[in-house]
């Protein structure tokens, strides 16, 4: 599959045209000024050339100001400069006009009489009124140009994000499934009595998992839910004597939370914290949530045990979860784990304010 690439959709995809844009602004321009010098009555040659000489001169102050003092320092907030420079332009090129537009008219066109259309004075304000209009056309038609690319980019954008999410749930979903039919096949070798009772928790655990959480948002209670029912299902597996420990201290059980951030540190707890038959350190899981933080802190015993998995599996929850948490809480989210006293601490803070 071809990598999409934000810079090749916007250069496939050009708003931003130039010569249309001078096109019509320039075609706009002709047709008024040829009404104005004709007075409104039928056009003739001498009014046709008139208005091309002026419109030439008129160009010249125009496109300066389009192509080079906007972008070096109008979009460059040098204000001051713009300003000085506007002005300076303007003045210049229309006192030039006064003075040689109708020298230019009489050698270019030798065989007519031109009586000058507009005065010296009026000349002057015709380059003002048009410099400013034709500024704020142009500065509208750039607007217009990045609001449609960063509109294109932002949909462009989520939809990457969307694929990257739908990528880890895909990994995340195959690697607890892996797991969990580990513990249903050896509950199934020892052919003990809670096997059923297993396969039940399981499938709920599953439906929750794969159908529920298939979503934006899910309700942090629900979350809580899956926690609980995956303690439960563990303990088919791991005989402790030390039972989990879950504090609860949230102000609304309806916060919303991002599905699927904090079942992968419960399942690494247990791989890395936890030996079947021995006295271990029990895990302890805190959930605390108030207005609009949430926070959650979960520690182990740091054993570095090895479970049946594949080596190479070992890192994909809490690697997943990593990059959830960047794509769904950008800069509103903060992860740390701490190894002290042979204890391995997580903790997650999301301040989920929009």
């Amino acid at each position: 599959m071809q990598k999409l690439s934000l810079n090749s959709v916007i250069k496939n995809s050009n708003y931003h045209r130039p010569l249309l844009f001078n096109s019509g602004l320039w075609s706009l321009a002709f047709i008024i000024l040829l009404f104005i010098f004709s007075k409104g009555q039928s056009p003739i040659l001498v009014d046709y050339a008139y208005t091309v000489i002026f419109l030439t001169a008129l160009a010249v102050p125009v496109l300066i100001n389009f192509y080079v003092l906007i972008p070096k320092f109008l979009k460059q907030e040098k204000y001051l400069i713009y300003v000085f420079t506007f002005l300076t332009n303007l003045i210049v090129f229309a006192f030039l006009s006064s003075w040689f537009l109708q020298p230019v008219l009489d050698v270019a066109f030798p065989n007519y009489f031109f009586i000058s259309y507009v005065s010296q004075t009026n000349i002057l304000l015709v380059f003002i009124i048009f410099l400013i209009v034709s500024t704020l056309l142009k500065l509208t038609e750039d607007w217009f140009h990045f609001n449609t690319n960063q509109n294109k980019l932002l949909l462009l954008k989520n939809q990457q994000i969307e694929t990257q999410l739908s990528a880890l749930r895909s990994q995340i979903n195959p690697h607890f499934l892996f797991n969990s039919l580990n513990v249903i096949y050896a509950l199934a070798l020892e052919k003990k009595k809670d096997t059923t009772k297993a396969i039940v928790q399981l499938s709920d655990i599953l439906r929750y998992i794969i159908y529920d959480s298939d979503t934006q948002r899910v309700l942090l209670k629900d979350e809580i839910t899956l926690l609980k029912n995956y303690i439960a299902f563990q303990n088919h597996r791991i005989e402790t004597y030390i039972a989990t420990e879950i504090k609860i201290d949230i102000e609304n059980e309806n916060y919303e939370i991002y599905p699927m951030l904090l079942l992968p540190l419960l399942e690494n707890s247990y791989k890395h914290g936890v030996i079947s038959g021995e006295a271990n350190q029990p895990i302890k899981i805190r959930l605390n949530q108030k207005e609009h933080q949430f926070q959650f802190t979960i520690k182990n015993a740091n054993l570095d045990t090895k479970n049946t998995l594949d080596e190479k599996y070992s890192g994909v929850g809490l690697e997943n979860l990593r990059n959830n948490l960047n794509l769904v809480y950008p800069k509103q989210h903060e992860f740390a784990t701490e190894i002290k006293n042979d204890t391995f601490t997580v903790k997650l803070l999301i301040n989920n304010e929009s």
